[in-house]
């Protein structure tokens, strides 16, 4: 107790050193010295004077009339009268280009922040979060928009380390204009802090080419990225985009939720072309930018819950092709986390064994193509079409 009294006793001494040792404060008590002077001055001169100003509440209105209105309630006649009254609208309109310059400097600074990235976002929930930066920026933004027709412009993040001005110019498109930007590290705990990580829904980490990184430093700050958004926000479905491929079991510890190798897919997409069969024309169908072709992955409905792949085949109408299953979708790790943690009350040793060999063999977004027709629809699972 008596180190608190101490600390605050010896914060109450700086702060008044700090007012003393500031110019203004000096200049503020001037200002106050000379508006007190002067509405005396009026008070004095006038009462003797037909002008109307009879009393001290009288002199103290035309004084904050004259400064803040900026004109005479009352028409003074005496010459010290006159001198006081120019002195306060002299006062007063200096005054209001302060106080109005001080205003607009405020919003501008705020202003400024927004544009830059620099100011902690509010009042956000469920949006989504880009994070990263390369040439052909606007394209990435145009696809994610377009593959997602539940997001909109405004519940988009960017978390980056780009140029402000590379940012402004992409947010300066009619399409992008409502899209918020965070600037600074996203693998950074209070960049994305500022970005509201914790009410975020979902997270994009792309390939970082906004500094002059090596393809070592992008893999290693996506995977770091990634274990600081799983950390403050355990319930958020991150994916991710890696170069190399010895970083996808580092990611997978991380408990990401979708792994990107683009190197790999080129490679493929180059050896397929190879073939001379078309192949490549076909993927490029196949992954189209829009949510209304190409491969579409939809929810199941409850009540086919534990009924075969034919039933649920059978039941469709013109949907389009429906060509597998997507095994443990959404938030996968947390629910494995919570199922190890129901296998752990089990008292049955066995059991308890049993059930964590198969939930750690489990894996998230896991395709079954064409499966049995009496293959069991399971929990978290999605269809995959082909329109």
């Amino acid at each position: 107790m008596g180190s608190n009294k101490t600390a605050n006793r010896k914060r109450r001494l700086r702060n008044i050193q700090y007012i003393l040792k500031n110019p203004l404060t000096y200049v503020y008590l001037m200002v106050a010295v000379i508006i007190v002077l002067s509405t005396m001055m009026v008070f004095q001169s006038e009462t003797k004077t037909e002008s109307g100003i009879e009393s001290v509440f009288d002199s103290i209105w035309f004084t904050l009339v004259t400064v803040m209105a900026g004109y005479f309630d009352y028409c003074v006649k005496s010459v010290p009268g006159r001198i006081a009254a120019l002195i306060l609208l002299l006062l007063g309109m200096l005054l209001l280009s302060a106080i109005t310059g001080k205003i607009a400097s405020y919003f501008m600074d705020i202003q400024m922040k927004n544009d830059k990235g620099l100011k902690k976002l509010k009042t956000m929930k469920g949006h989504f979060l880009l994070c990263g930066w390369r040439q052909g920026f606007d394209k990435i933004l145009d696809s994610v928009l377009n593959s997602n027709p539940d997001i909109t412009p405004d519940m988009i993040v960017l978390v980056n380390d780009a140029p402000s001005e590379q940012v402004a110019q992409i947010r300066s498109l009619p399409r992008f204009k409502e899209i918020k930007y965070i600037s600074g590290d996203f693998a950074d705990e209070g960049v994305l802090r500022r970005a509201m990580i914790e009410d975020a829904e979902r997270a994009l980490v792309i390939s970082d080419r906004s500094q002059k990184y090596s393809d070592l430093e992008i893999d290693s700050r996506t995977v770091l990225a990634v274990l600081t958004m799983e950390s403050l926000n355990p319930g958020i479905y991150v994916a991710a985009e890696l170069i190399d491929e010895k970083f996808e079991r580092h990611l997978q510890m991380a408990h990401c939720d979708e792994i990107i190798l683009t190197t790999d897919y080129e490679h493929s997409l180059l050896a397929t072309a190879s073939c001379g069969m078309g192949y490549s024309n076909v993927i490029r169908a196949l992954i189209g930018d829009d949510a209304t072709s190409g491969i579409i992955i939809e929810d199941i409905p409850e009540s086919f819950i534990g009924k075969t792949y034919q039933e649920y085949k059978q039941s469709l109408g013109n949907q389009g092709v429906l060509i597998g299953l997507l095994l443990n979708t959404g938030n996968f790790h947390q629910r494995r986390k919570d199922a190890l943690r129901e296998a752990q009350k089990n008292p049955d040793v066995k059991k308890i064994v049993d059930d964590l060999k198969k939930v750690k063999q489990l894996k998230s977004n896991e395709p079954v193509l064409v499966p049995p027709a009496d293959y069991p629809i399971q929990k978290n699972t999605k269809a995959i079409f082909v329109r």
